[in-house]
């Protein structure tokens, strides 16, 4: 069994296919065009050069920014903004003659890597991105948790905890509310804090790079940072207490934020002991496609349908026609 996922970044849209033991067949990419009708064209198109390379795929899943509404169908929540309000589940869907499954970007790397990354052992998984924004994800015993409104996850959009501490700046995020985490804990985040702190204009890799050479400013940025991350998990720890925290995002791959982010986590959970896993995502920024194209369960294990092929370059694009596939 094939099965393939599309991962729909901010500037990029990967399509993979999958074997049922999680080997990749094939990968592409290209940029996402960033308007609606060439977004789909593009989807489309990264489906037919995967298939074309590795013949049809049984499922497809589609991880995105922001969520279906449970009550339209229609997208909401999703700072590609022009997704907003967009039956996507049915465009897509009819474009590529099949169904598929949707789900947010931040759950498809949760379940990926419970399923068989960072946090494979455990037994609740929140998932964290820290990149242009802010998401979460949360995966229980294996199954991804999506909440009775869809919602489950969203840490991103709930004010910043202790918020006085910041001397009463309330930053407007683009989801119309005040002072939400991700305008302090993305990477974006990072940039607008050390401008409004210092007055220089420098992005997250930039801050990182001066801290490392020692410069104090960048390195009071970090530690500002890592303190609200802090203040931001600690309220997910007290929730839901989880085993394994696994991240992915740009600032994933900045060791020093795992270094000093327990003791920022620890005087926040409401207990007399607390420890957990922190680890960056296992797939890195492969774990989207791969929890998206997880998004449809496999089914009881044959033999005869393990695949065992070795990863396969996509050729050019082709038409690839119809399919019949499982009812989503």
């Amino acid at each position: 069994m094939i099965q393939l996922g599309v991962d729909f970044g901010g500037t990029k849209i990967e399509a993979a296919a999958l074997s049922e033991s999680g080997e990749f067949l094939a990968r592409v990419r290209a940029p996402n065009p960033g308007s609606y009708d060439a977004a789909i064209g593009t989807v489309c198109a990264l489906v037919d050069r995967v298939e074309a390379a590795v013949g049809d795929a049984q499922t497809i899943g589609v991880g995105i920014p922001g969520s279906p509404s449970p009550l339209t169908g229609l997208i909401r929540n999703s700072n590609s903004v022009w997704l907003n309000g967009r039956s996507l589940k049915a465009d897509l869907g009819a474009a590529l003659g099949r169904p598929i499954r949707i789900a947010n970007d931040a759950n498809c790397l949760a379940l990926s890597e419970a399923v068989d990354g960072a946090a494979r052992d455990s037994k609740i998984t929140f998932a964290v991105i820290i990149g242009t924004g802010c998401g979460g994800g949360l995966v229980i015993d294996g199954q991804l948790v999506k909440g009775a409104n869809r919602v489950s996850g969203e840490w991103g959009h709930i004010a910043l905890p202790a918020a006085d501490l910041e001397q009463g700046e309330r930053p407007r995020c683009w989801c119309g509310r005040a002072s939400c985490l991700e305008m302090w804990i993305s990477g974006s985040g990072m940039q607008r804090d050390h401008q409004t702190r210092y007055g220089e204009k420098l992005t997250s890799e930039a801050i990182i790079a001066q801290m490392r050479a020692g410069n104090s400013h960048a390195r009071a940025t970090l530690d500002r940072y890592v303190d609200r991350l802090g203040r931001g998990l600690g309220v997910i720890c007290n929730v839901i207490d989880p085993d394994t925290i696994v991240f992915g995002g740009g600032l994933s791959n900045v060791p020093e934020i795992f270094a000093a982010l327990p003791d920022a986590i620890r005087p926040h959970v409401f207990s007399d002991t607390w420890s957990a896993t922190l680890a960056p995502a296992r797939w890195g920024d492969s774990s989207g496609v791969r929890g998206a194209a997880r998004l449809w369960p496999l089914p009881p294990h044959d033999e005869s349908l393990a695949t065992t092929s070795s990863l396969v370059a996509a050729p050019p694009i082709a038409t690839a026609a119809a399919r019949a596939v499982p009812t989503p």
